[in-house]
Formats: C-alpha cells, structure tokens, sequence
C-alpha cells in the first residue's frame, strides 16, 4: 500500500460529493479522505503501487478542482 498526499480546492461536503465518483472509479485507490478542516485541505489516498500522483491530479482536474502533490 502507498500513501498519496495532495493540497487541494475541495472546500465542503458538495465538492467531496462531486469528486467522489471519480476517485472511485480509479480501481487502485483502496480509501481516500479530505481533510476539510485543514486550511491546505489535505486529499490523503490510499492505493496500491501502480497508482501515481499524476493519475490522481488529472482525475481531480476532470472534475474540476486543483490537486497538488505534497
């Protein structure tokens, strides 16, 4: 397992619902979580080794927020 860690722009519970398909539908992502009360708001993901951030930070640019790898 590995650990991805991303500043991101999702804000609330309605930007977690509107990402959550996308990262669910990336099949090596086991959990992942935002960190809304964090002023950074830390996305924290889960996945096998065949994931990379760059995966990640596209998925989320498809649904129309920022992600940065930390």
């Amino acid at each position: 397992m590995e650990t991805l860690k991303f500043k991101t722009n999702i804000k609330c519970s309605g930007c977690i619902a509107t990402v959550t398909p996308f990262l669910n539908d990336l099949p090596q992502i086991s959990k992942w979580e935002v960190d809304t009360d964090n002023p950074e708001k830390i996305l924290t993901v889960e996945a096998n080794d065949q994931l990379d951030a760059d995966t990640v930070v596209n998925t989320l640019q498809k649904a129309g927020y920022i992600a940065t790898e930390l």
